[in-house]
Formats: C-alpha cells, structure tokens, sequence
C-alpha cells in the first residue's frame, strides 16, 4: 500500500474564505491549484495502490480456486481407493475365514 496516506488535512486543498483583493487572486489561485494537484497526486497513488491490491487478491482467488479443485479431485480419487481397500479386505477376510475353516476340516476338527 501507498506510503502516502490520505487524510483530511492533506485532501483540504481550499482554506479559507477571507476576501482576497485583486492583486492576491492570482497568487491565491496558483497557491489552490498546486495543493488540488497534490490532493490528486495522492488519490492517484492510492487508487494505483488498491487497484494492485485488487488484482493481487483476485490471482490469490483464482490460485485457491485451483488449488480446491485439484483437492477435491484427489479426495475423490482417495475414496474410491480406500472403498477398493475395504471392499478387498472384506474378500480376503471371507477367503481367509474359508482357508481356516478348509484347514480345520482337514485336520480333523469338524467345527
């Protein structure tokens, strides 16, 4: 962000409205309009400043927005993984369960 800060003083670029004589009105007026380009000087840096702050936020959005898909992509893929895991264990403990049982038999243990 701007170093320029904008405040109430730095924006003020009229001060007064003492009668100015007809001599003072040219000096008066170049005086008002050196202090109206600074005020505009500063709402320049600062709308510069907010404007690449903007964009700034937007690409970090566009950059999170990625980042979610490519996480949601990957739980996806996790969970048909890991229902694959218990769907093949479930199969190898039923095998397992019949080995044991086929053992047992074999042996002799009618149970």
């Amino acid at each position: 962000m701007s170093d320029l800060k904008l405040t109430n003083e730095k924006m003020r670029t009229f001060t007064g409205h003492e009668k100015i004589g007809t001599l003072k009105a040219g000096e008066k007026l170049t005086e008002f309009g050196e202090k109206q380009n600074n005020a505009n000087e500063l709402l320049a840096a600062n709308v510069n400043d907010l404007i690449k702050r903007v964009c700034a936020l937007e690409d970090k959005q566009i950059q999170n927005e990625d980042i979610m898909r490519k996480i949601a992509n990957e739980l996806g893929a996790f969970k048909k993984e890991l229902d694959r895991i218990r769907l093949t264990e479930k199969l190898n403990s039923g095998a397992i369960e019949r080995l044991d049982r086929a053992i047992k038999l074999s042996e002799g243990d009618g149970k």
